[in-house]
């Protein structure tokens, strides 16, 4: 298995670090108003309680967050009923959040990169581990749970 040395969280940086780059450095066009700041805090804060939700389903399970680590068992209740990524999905959110507050056309993409990149990186090593380690019943989730929504 390959070593994953830079963890979600920190890519979730870099793509913040993104975000607020291009808006100030290459901002290509802005679309700034009440509105929109107004929907962007709004998408920051579903991602927020995606990723407070989906973390404590973990705790409560006894499974480690961090990707490849200690998994003891599959977690399927809650968000993960809607979705089989919530905390990845919790991310690209703030992400996306972030990126119509701050109102620069040439943050929109940062999102959508992110998500591509936990793809490569994360999703489908996990994906493969864990049909793995639950090869009933993984692949029975899969059937009824999209990765993403």
């Amino acid at each position: 298995m390959v070593k994953r040395i830079i963890y979600p969280p920190v890519w979730l940086l870099l793509g913040l670090i993104a975000v607020f780059a291009l808006n100030e450095l290459y901002p290509v066009a802005r679309f700034t108003s009440l509105p929109a700041q107004l929907a962007g805090g709004a998408v920051i804060l579903v991602g927020l309680l995606l990723l407070v939700a989906a973390n404590g389903l973990f705790v409560r399970a006894g499974t480690d967050v961090i990707p490849f680590r200690n998994v003891s068992s599959l977690v399927t209740s809650g968000v993960y009923r809607y979705t089989r990524n919530p905390m990845y999905l919790g991310m690209v959110a703030v992400l996306l959040g972030c990126a119509i507050t701050v109102g620069a056309v040439s943050a929109l993409p940062v999102p959508a990169l992110f998500a591509v990149i936990v793809e490569a990186r994360f999703i489908r090593a996990e994906e493969q581990m864990l049909r793995s380690l639950f090869p009933q019943d993984y692949p029975a989730y899969c059937e009824r749970v999209r990765r993403w929504l």
